[in-house]
């Protein structure tokens, strides 16, 4: 009796956790774990905070116990994914498995997967527990790349285009609802096609101008003294999270009082938000330049992501992860994705234009734009991944696969 007794509790148990699991993962993607609260998480199940603790004692329990959940999620699609026969069945397998998911979220019939980008953001221990289980993922995910027919491509690329694969899964939730949920399955092919064939047509030569870096650096003394104020606090940011970048390291990274991190910004969100007009700007100028240059749309359009590639990894980078959109208020959050989206959408006029004169494939341009967005996104991170990466590998290291395909030497 004691024994069924103990087993409808256990069951309760996990009933409730779950249930706060799923509450919790909502939150922590729309607010990011600087936004999640031990309250909020309560009254989003009809809790009390007290009864919350029960099941997680701390704000970064809860919050990690969400992304370890994601993680074991997506550990056990790559599993069934890399079954498959070869690379390609592989990919279209985990595509498939993920945007399902995806599908299944956006109709109520299952639970968000938590955003990762904001792990960095927790405390040791929590940040320690969940990043070595992400170590594991992404790992595995290489293996999709380890085949005799890709016995050419070292650690080093197999790394640098897991990266891109798992940026693109994870910037797909932050596009794909924009389109109806029935359309996933449409979408997740065009997502395959692109990553097996990229962008250019068949005889197209990687060739890209040389990046015009000098033409992006601030010109007059007080712009050089904002971009390196910016400068820092991007580095920051990206390397520590919203809430690790706190006022004082940035004051002290730059030498500066607090007094003078105020004087330049109000706050903090201030802050990330001229963070991100500084990385827009600098898309717009590559974009512009690479749209005044003699020749095609493919020669535009891979000068303009060669480019962006190297100036991740160039003195002047990088550009802010889109990772620190999670940690600000909705309405700033909201202007500022739109601004993504347009520097994504002039992307999709030139791959339209390049469609039209037969320089690009046929490939739905939206879709290729926000990809190639979240490839350029994800290069700030191309260092960590890839030590010793130079700046001017970093174009055919990373940019490359994308626009030529992600199997193609």
């Amino acid at each position: 009796m004691v024994q069924r007794k103990g087993v409808r509790s256990t069951g309760r148990y996990e009933k409730k956790r779950e249930a706060i699991l799923d509450a919790s993962t909502e939150l922590l993607n729309h607010r990011g774990v600087k936004g999640l609260t031990l309250s909020l998480a309560a009254s989003a199940v009809g809790l009390s905070t007290t009864s919350v603790t029960y099941y997680f004692k701390r704000k970064d329990d809860l919050a990690a116990a969400c992304m370890m959940r994601g993680v074991q999620w997506l550990q056990e699609t790559a599993e069934t994914a890399l079954s498959e026969a070869d690379p390609p069945a592989r990919l279209h397998r985990l595509l498939e498995l993920y945007l399902e998911r995806l599908r299944l979220t956006a109709t109520g019939e299952a639970p968000a997967l938590p955003v990762l980008a904001d792990i960095r953001a927790l405390n040791n221990p929590q940040r320690a527990t969940v990043m070595e289980a992400y170590m594991k993922l992404f790992r595995k995910v290489r293996t999709l790349f380890e085949a005799p027919e890709l016995s050419w491509l070292g650690r080093g690329r197999r790394t640098a285009r897991t990266h891109l694969l798992m940026e693109q899964l994870f910037w797909a939730a932050a596009w794909l609802p924009k389109y109806d949920p029935e359309d996933y399955p449409r979408i997740r092919e065009r997502m395959f096609d692109i990553l097996l064939g990229g962008l250019a047509v068949d005889g197209a030569q990687w060739a890209p101008e040389p990046a015009p870096l000098a033409e992006l650096a601030a010109r007059t003394v007080q712009e050089e003294s904002r971009e390196t104020f910016l400068l820092a606090a991007t580095r920051l940011i990206n390397a520590r999270g919203y809430r690790g970048a706190s006022v004082d390291k940035i004051s002290a990274e730059l030498n500066v009082t607090k007094g003078s991190f105020y004087h330049h910004h109000e706050a903090k969100d201030d802050l990330v938000v001229a963070c991100f007009d500084r990385t827009f700007e600098v898309m717009r100028r590559v974009q512009r330049l690479a749209m005044a240059l003699p020749g095609d749309q493919w020669l535009k359009l891979s000068s303009a992501a060669a480019a962006l590639a190297e100036y991740q990894l160039s003195e002047h980078g990088p550009l802010l992860r889109t990772s620190a959109l999670t940690a600000l208020p909705e309405p700033i959050r909201k202007v500022q994705v739109d601004e993504a989206n347009r520097v994504s959408d002039r992307f999709a006029a030139m791959i339209s234009d390049g469609v039209a004169e037969g320089s690009i494939r046929p490939v739905d341009p939206f879709i290729a734009a926000q990809m190639l967005n979240a490839t350029l996104n994800a290069g700030a991170e191309l260092g960590f991944w890839v030590p010793g990466v130079t700046q001017k590998a970093a174009p055919s290291v990373f940019a490359r696969p994308l626009l030529t395909g992600v199997f193609v030497r």
